[in-house]
């Protein structure tokens, strides 16, 4: 069996999903069946489509007529608009051929010559389906591409008369209260709406955009026009509701009642570091003003469903209908380019002075949860609808933000990747760089240069070298902290401590594997060869067996 082959196996092992489709091809699959399934890939994700598998994966292999695989890519550019090519391979299979038909992510909705539009959703069971393509989904779809700007759209029913004037106002106090472009300040108030976009003149009459609705508009326009806005808050203690409110009203006003919502919740202490006193809160206020914005500006509202704002005895969840756009997932959210569903909308926030104005608010949000040694926001139950993020509530660690507030003090503000390295070596005490790459989601080349600078300021040890090298928190912070003896449990043991350990565990149990050499010395598998291959150079043991059966006695 080749490689190929192996591959198909082990996609028909983990089943159907949202972009992998199995088709039975013991009656011929028609023709009409088979585009209308690559068009339904098309139109989500892309994936695979295996013509020749029943759906429970079993293997019933190609019709005759589908035999000769090299007609199907030309029939699939023939009966789809606009057309898409597809990769097509036949393999062999349990003495069966199956047709793998590789079809790619298109860039624009894609239907059959027959005008069939459909695309895959996954059922409650977490099976997939083929669905309709209704017109009203098609922005959704062109918005998360970051095709279109549905915040840009003009309304064109709504006459700019009809907005709250009064809500200019809070823009404009908006501005002064958070920092935004002081030059906006000094504009009329139709000089400010075509600034901000809020605005557009359509056939010599000004209309509002989504995102001047947003903006100005009444709450009568805002449930008339665009009844998917909605934001909820919400206070759980236990099972008991303290607090459930809804809000239909425009932005900003909405934004400053829900953080004046949140804020008798907040409680803060103050400890002492060198000269200042420095204010440690249950919930960082920047951290949360920014995972409130990002929720209210980049949702999807196309989507019907409210922001939802969740307090709860395990801390705060925020969640948002949409979910990521094209090219941000979980593996990337921090390196990503900032990117927004609703462009225009994302701006006006900005220029504002609500959001952070580099588009890097995801920084924020990591370093409110991460400088005071709480758990990094975990955004692991979004979904292709919903994006959330939880802040757990959990105590801070004052070592640790003392170390971090002495460091700023020093050399200005630690970079989020070093307060990701850090905490993650306070949990998990002894780390590779290969361990570390992902929670930075940077190369390791570049992470590896990030910790060689902690080490350089005295708050990373390295242990071993090349790609064996590990790092631990360095013996000056366990000191600070009162954790002497965790330092040296943690720094592993001296080489002779290490070699005489080996040889205690040999004598007591009468042999010992480069598994239990890793486990009794902290060490990884490179660096446990290397003790154990020095101590039979020695001649103080010996090699019995080989690769995984390999054992080493006296």
């Amino acid at each position: 069996m080749n490689t190929h082959e192996h591959e198909i196996e082990a996609l028909i092992r983990r089943g159907e999903s949202l972009v992998l489709e199995f088709k039975s091809d013991l009656k011929c699959l028609p023709d009409r069946d088979l585009v209308a399934t690559v068009v339904s890939l098309a139109n989500t994700e892309g994936g695979d489509l295996l013509l020749g598998v029943e759906d429970d994966g079993s293997v019933t292999g190609l019709h005759a007529n589908h035999f000769n695989v090299s007609g199907i890519p030309s029939l699939i550019v023939n009966k789809t608009n606009p057309a898409i090519s597809v990769k097509v391979e036949r393999h062999n299979l349990q003495s069966k051929s199956v047709a793998r038909i590789s079809v790619p992510k298109s860039r624009q909705l894609v239907s059959t010559s027959d005008g069939i539009l459909v695309r895959r959703r996954l059922k409650l069971d977490g099976t997939p389906e083929a669905v309709p393509f209704y017109p009203h989904e098609f922005i959704q779809r062109q918005s998360s591409m970051g095709l279109v700007d549905p915040s840009a759209m003009v309304l064109e029913e709504i006459d700019a008369s009809q907005l709250d004037p009064l809500q200019r106002l809070r823009i404009r106090n908006a501005i002064k209260k958070y920092g935004g472009e002081q030059s906006l300040l000094a504009l009329a108030d139709e000089e400010l709406d075509g600034a901000l976009g809020l605005c557009r003149e359509v056939n010599s009459v000004r209309r509002p955009t989504i995102a001047g609705l947003l903006m100005l508009g009444t709450e009568e326009l805002l449930r008339a026009n665009l009844p998917a806005y909605e934001v909820a808050f919400q206070v759980l203690r236990g099972t008991d509701v303290r607090v459930n409110e809804f809000y239909r009203k425009p932005l900003i006003e909405t934004f400053e009642e829900v953080e004046l919502q949140f804020k008798p919740w907040l409680v803060e202490e103050e400890i002492q570091v060198g000269l200042f006193r420095v204010p440690v809160p249950n919930y960082d206020r920047r951290a949360f003003r920014e995972a409130l914005v990002n929720a209210l500006v980049h949702r999807d509202f196309s989507t019907l469903g409210a922001v939802h704002v969740k307090l709860d005895n395990d801390g705060l969840s925020i969640s948002s209908p949409g979910g990521f756009i094209e090219g941000v997932g979980l593996d990337n959210l921090l390196v990503a380019p900032p990117r927004s569903r609703n462009p225009l909308l994302a701006d006006i926030i900005k220029r504002i002075g609500l959001a952070e104005r580099t588009g890097r608010g995801i920084d924020r949000i990591y370093e409110g949860m991460l400088r005071y040694g709480r758990p990094a926001p975990d955004y692991s139950m979004s979904n292709p609808y919903t994006v959330s993020v939880f802040m757990a509530n959990a105590a801070a660690d004052l070592d640790f933000l003392k170390m971090v507030v002495e460091q700023e003090d020093k050399l200005g503000n630690m970079p989020i990747d070093s307060l990701i390295i850090l905490s993650r070596l306070r949990e998990e005490r002894r780390l590779t760089t290969a361990d570390l790459a992902p929670s930075v989601q940077k190369p390791e080349a570049t992470v590896r240069a990030t910790l060689e600078k902690l080490v350089e300021t005295g708050f990373l040890e390295p242990h071993g070298i090349g790609r064996g090298r590990t790092y631990t928190l360095s013996a000056r912070l366990y000191q600070k902290a009162g954790k002497k003896s965790e330092y040296i449990r943690q720094a592993g043991f001296a080489p002779i401590q290490q070699e005489q350990m080996v040889l205690n565990y040999i004598d007591k149990h009468g042999g010992i594997k480069r598994a239990d050499v890793m486990d009794l010395c902290h060490l990884n598998g490179p660096q446990a060869y290397r003790l154990l291959k020095k101590l039979t150079d020695k001649e103080l043991i010996k090699k019995t067996g080989e690769k995984k059966h390999a054992a080493y006695t006296r």
